[in-house]
């Protein structure tokens, strides 16, 4: 991992996207204390996203509120 300050890393940050993007992480600081981490960004497996919309599709078919009145509850929480 990779430390650097606020300013080395403004002046060089298109070398640190270029380690970030290798699989490097920056941890930048300011004053000495870290305030932000550079990471690769993770790809999107749409499997997973298809996934998770089928198991909260099948969560939702047996849910019920009991015969409680969802605009009563959503009126109740403005209040």
């Amino acid at each position: 991992m990779i430390t650097i300050g606020t300013f080395a890393a403004k002046t060089h940050f298109s070398a640190l996207l270029e380690k970030v993007a290798a699989g490097e992480e920056v941890t930048i600081t300011k004053h000495g204390r870290p305030i932000a981490r550079l990471v690769r960004a993770a790809a999107v497996d749409r499997a997973d996203v298809d996934d998770a919309v089928e198991q909260l599709r099948r969560l939702r078919k047996g849910t019920t509120l009991g015969g409680l009145d969802w605009k009563a509850l959503r009126d109740e929480g403005r209040k």
